[in-house]
């Protein structure tokens, strides 16, 4: 072992190599040395642990640490195909932005703008007038606020409206969201005192009325977008809910989670149409950009004017205000929604719900017969399976798709997923019926061309 360990160049010696003075030119010099060192180190380690039994080339060593240093240069955030089926898909960045987002947020971020300059009277602004306009139009609203996302509405909104007062909520709509956000906890941060009322499956207005003191501040409804209870079940709406806090003077608030704007032919249910809720006279609604509205992370709070005022006075909004790009790339993707029939396609979450089952049936035989001409190691099919809108929105409503089904005939279905998932462009996909499953509903057209050649790439062992 010390003979074999003495075979391992010394750094010195490496860094006279020629190979390893092209490294320099690509990377830091100091990086490189530090990358070099670690690469021998690990060397050691393995001939140690007897997991080799030699040492590499002098080629094969800078090789290994030009790899090290690509994959230290490599951008950690990563475009990815997304093949699992699922649209709004957290893990995976939720909603795709529109094209006219995408330019909105290019011509703000090369140039200055009048994030918060009043053109008109050669004065500051404030940087919620450029969304204002146009969500009031499509809302019905009388104001319109902009926060980062839902959760930091919901706790603005506790915040400003109860803090130190009780807020009275249904115990069955005390809801838990992806990364352990729940509704208690952050009523709590908000300084706001949680009141449940009525049960897990049955909640009345007599429930809220009996609950009401003088330490109420709030009368708060959540929507469960991500679950559904069905049977014996009981729940207070808007209206009903509207009324009986007109009668005690007291404010009511919906927090409605993903954000369907408007009515939609093959979209509602029990999903709160946010044009729908503010005519029935709710003070304030919150929901996400990110979600069915097809924007960008935000959290926007629509409602009556003299509200939202009080909650542009609270001081915490300046810690949850959006920036300039989130604020370019909402006001287009409302804009869309001005003629939404028209823009629909326009609108990457809309097009994908919407995609017929026919078009992706066609999409995925095209895939399946170019890759039987390239790919010899795995056994391609068109398989049926159903997508899902996710992003906590639609529950229960399954969307009849196709999918690329890909046997492979050299390794197990585990190892090609995971050959995908690595690949320099990942593609995301699911194992279902003994196959690895690719949902062309949710891989874009754009996608294509990689998503063939990755996966010849992957199946060859």
């Amino acid at each position: 072992m010390k003979e074999l360990l003495r075979k391992i160049p010394k750094v010195d010696e490496l860094l006279k190599q020629e190979e390893f003075s092209k490294l320099e030119k690509d990377y830091p010099q100091g990086l490189c040395k530090d990358v070099l060192r670690q690469t021998l180190e690990r060397l050691r380690t393995r001939l140690i642990r007897g997991e080799i039994c030699e040492v590499p080339s002098v080629s094969a060593i800078i090789d290994e640490t030009r790899q090290r240093l690509e994959d230290l240069y490599s951008s950690r955030l990563r475009r990815v195909i997304n093949g699992t089926g699922v649209i709004i898909h957290t893990n995976l960045g939720r909603s795709l932005l529109p094209r006219a987002a995408k330019e909105a947020i290019e011509e703000v971020a090369s140039f200055y703008s009048n994030l918060e300059y009043d053109l008109d009277k050669g004065k500051r602004g404030e940087r919620y007038m450029h969304v204002r306009e146009v969500a009031k139009r499509i809302l019905g609203a009388e104001d319109v606020l902009v926060v980062n996302n839902n959760a930091a509405a919901v706790l603005l909104v506790l915040n400003t409206l109860s803090e130190g007062k009780e807020v009275l909520i249904s115990r069955g709509e005390l809801i838990e969201i992806g990364g352990s956000f729940r509704m208690p906890d952050v009523m709590r941060k908000s300084g706001a005192i949680l009141k449940e009322v009525g049960t897990t499956n049955r909640t009345y207005p007599k429930d809220y009325e009996e609950a009401i003191t003088e330490r109420t501040g709030l009368l708060m409804k959540a929507h469960t977008s991500n679950y559904r209870i069905e049977g014996f079940v009981h729940h207070v709406d808007t209206q009903e809910l509207v009324s009986l806090a007109a009668r005690h003077g007291l404010p009511t608030y919906l927090d409605a989670g993903s954000g369907l704007l408007v009515r939609m032919e093959g979209l509602g249910g029990e999903e709160p149409v946010i044009r729908e809720e503010v005519r029935k006279g709710i003070d304030v609604v919150s929901f996400s950009g990110d979600k069915i509205l097809g924007g960008p992370q935000a959290g926007i709070i629509v409602g009556r004017s003299r509200l939202l005022e009080m909650l542009k006075r609270n001081p915490l909004l300046r810690a949850l205000r959006p920036d300039k790009f989130t604020i370019s790339a909402l006001e287009a993707t409302f804009r869309l929604y001005e003629d939404i029939e028209r823009n629909r396609d326009r609108i990457p979450t809309l097009r994908m719900i919407f995609q017929t089952e026919e078009v992706i049936r066609r999409r995925a035989r095209k895939i399946v017969r170019i890759l039987r001409a390239r790919c010899r190691n795995v056994t391609l099919s068109v398989v049926p399976v159903e997508s899902e809108i996710g992003g906590g929105s639609f529950p229960d409503l399954r969307l009849p798709s196709f999918a690329v089904g890909m046997r492979p005939n050299n390794m197990s279905t585990q190892c090609l997923e995971e050959r995908l998932r690595r690949l320099p462009v990942p593609i995301i996909a699911r194992i279902q019926k003994g196959m690895v499953l690719i949902d062309m509903r949710t891989v874009q057209e754009e996608d294509e061309p990689l998503l063939l050649s990755g996966i010849e790439k992957a199946q060859d062992a």
